[in-house]
């Protein structure tokens, strides 16, 4: 039976932003500061490259505990043998990724408003990324920002654990548990950062002081 992950600290990793020191550095420095799911992202690359990335990725977290979830290319997410999909509204049908997938994989939807949130099948989807709160620059097609308050209504119309997701940094991680969310999605938090392991570890402290 799959369980949802520990949606806490959820790193997006961008291949842009993470061009300074690679993607599975910056998500092995990630990890050492107490990330607890870490999503491949790369919208440029195919998916013979998403498996070479995501195989390094999940032999880099191996022994952590950490969840490894691939965007969008469910080809890459089998082959990898990632813990994890996760898709946008406009990617695939929620059944069809489900179908091919398997019963065992985590399954993560995109959501933009209540209705859709409210939509979502629990005995297909296992959490929903929630937002975005905030515009951001890393997703330059993201719908309207909904803001905290929108985010609140979101978790509370779905029936599946919710990750905040939309140019969040730490001093809105209160804000986003307070609404709801079972932990915060980041990307500029801590890709392209100076020291992602101590961006990754002032995310953590926040989260484990507000839910001590």
């Amino acid at each position: 039976m799959r369980r949802c992950p520990d949606l806490s600290l959820y790193l997006v990793l961008d291949p842009g932003l993470c061009a300074g020191v690679g993607m599975v550095a910056t998500a092995r420095a990630a990890m050492a500061g107490g990330a607890t799911v870490v999503q491949l992202r790369d919208k440029t690359a195919d998916t013979a490259r998403m498996i070479e990335t995501g195989r390094a990725l999940k032999a880099a977290l191996a022994g952590t505990g950490a969840a490894l979830i691939v965007n969008d290319d469910v080809e890459a997410a089998i082959q990898i043998g990632a813990d994890g999909l996760h898709i946008g509204q406009g990617d695939m049908a929620v059944a069809e990724a489900r179908a091919r997938i398997g019963a065992a994989m985590v399954l993560g939807l995109s959501v933009e408003t209540p209705a859709l949130a409210a939509a979502v099948d629990p005995a297909l989807v296992d959490y929903i990324g929630a937002g975005p709160v905030f515009a951001t620059p890393s997703k330059l097609d993201h719908k309207t920002p909904v803001g905290f308050d929108g985010l609140a209504a979101q978790v509370a119309a779905s029936p599946v654990p919710a990750v905040a997701i939309g140019g969040l940094k730490a001093d809105h991680v209160a804000q986003a548990l307070k609404a709801g969310a079972r932990g915060v999605a980041v990307v500029s938090a801590i890709c392209g950062q100076p020291d992602p392991e101590a961006a990754a570890r002032a995310l953590r402290d926040r989260i484990d002081a507000l839910t001590a």
